[in-house]
């Protein structure tokens, strides 16, 4: 029986039922042959760098702790825990492939894309890094500016001492207002605080995609949707309108999409599956690992256990990126 080129066409439920029941088929074969025993990875990982509570050191001994062969760090638009991740990797025998977590401009929405595998120290990849981090860096005086016109307790100076990279960005305005408890929860400090200043001052401007994967491409890497089913995604659109999405984002440059993810429902599974196939990507996948800053995501495993990120996926990337 042939395939429907249309994702959503009657012949592509029966797509997704292929997929489906591949899935229940190619899953009892794996455990058969011993699931638990197979080499597992981590591709999608927050350290303190960005808007986790562990260490780029302390990640990598939970990685090895977990039983990961392989991980990466994947901070929020910067590099800066890659060098002490490496060198604590090179210490144990937990496989470490160059990571960051990239957000990019696309019709009106804002997209999370996962960079893997490039060289940090090329020409190609640190033009467009300049580029990401001016983006990441400026006006961060205004940004608390506004901040403290609502009524926070707020300066330069007092959330200097909260800056972990190498230049004050959001992230430490965030760690600042975690912890003068200025909100609940952290998403609130975001939507509250940071992100309404931010979008106030002309300051939420972000790489788009055909320039960020000619960047990565030359540096040797590759490019990956993250979470497309969320808002900082493609949350909202039609699974029509979802693919067209992700073959214009293909056309541009994207070389993958995350096929696991930790609150994938069993149709975003199937469908990112199904994309996957369709356009020849690269699957990927991730807990999105922030430790104490979300609770009940574990390190490789993600929610209960619900992760199982096959070793092949790094060999892909790696073999890719050659």
């Amino acid at each position: 029986m042939r395939r429907s080129n249309h994702l959503l066409t009657t012949g592509d439920r029966y797509v997704h039922a292929v997929v489906f029941v591949k899935g229940l088929i190619y899953n009892k074969y794996i455990s058969s042959k011993g699931w638990d025993k197979m080499k597992l990875i981590d591709l999608h990982v927050h350290s303190t760098m960005s808007d986790g509570t562990y260490t780029p050191e302390e990640v990598i001994k939970l990685a090895k702790q977990q039983g990961l062969a392989a991980v990466t760090l994947t901070d929020h638009d910067t590099i800066d825990g890659l060098a002490e991740a490496a060198a604590a990797a090179a210490k144990t025998n937990v496989e470490f492939i160059n990571g960051m977590e990239v957000s990019v401009d696309y019709k009106n929405r804002k997209l999370h894309v996962v960079a893997l595998g490039f060289d940090a120290d090329s020409l190609a990849f640190k033009k467009i890094y300049k580029k990401i981090r001016s983006n990441k860096e400026k006006d961060m005086d205004k940004i608390i500016a506004k901040i403290k016109d609502k009524g926070i307790d707020i300066s330069v100076e007092k959330v200097s001492p909260f800056i972990n990279g190498t230049k004050l960005e959001n992230y430490g305005i965030m760690r600042y207002l975690v912890s003068v408890h200025a909100a609940d929860r952290i998403q609130k400090i975001w939507d509250t605080y940071i992100n309404p200043a931010v979008e106030e001052l002309g300051l939420n401007k972000n790489v788009e995609i055909a320039e960020l994967a000619r960047g990565i491409h030359q540096a040797g890497g590759v490019l990956s949707l993250a979470h497309f089913h969320k808002n900082i995604g493609l949350k909202g659109l039609t699974r029509i309108e979802q693919e067209k999405a992700i073959a214009q984002l293909h056309s541009e440059g994207l070389d993958g999409m995350e096929k696991y993810y930790t609150n994938y429902t069993e149709e975003d599974r199937m469908f990112a599956a199904a994309m996957i196939d369709k356009y020849k990507l690269l699957p990927t996948g991730g807990s999105d690992f922030h430790g104490q800053n979300r609770i009940g995501v574990d390190l490789g495993t993600g929610c209960n256990n619900n992760l199982k990120i096959p070793y092949e996926f790094y060999e892909n990337i790696l073999n890719h990126s050659k």
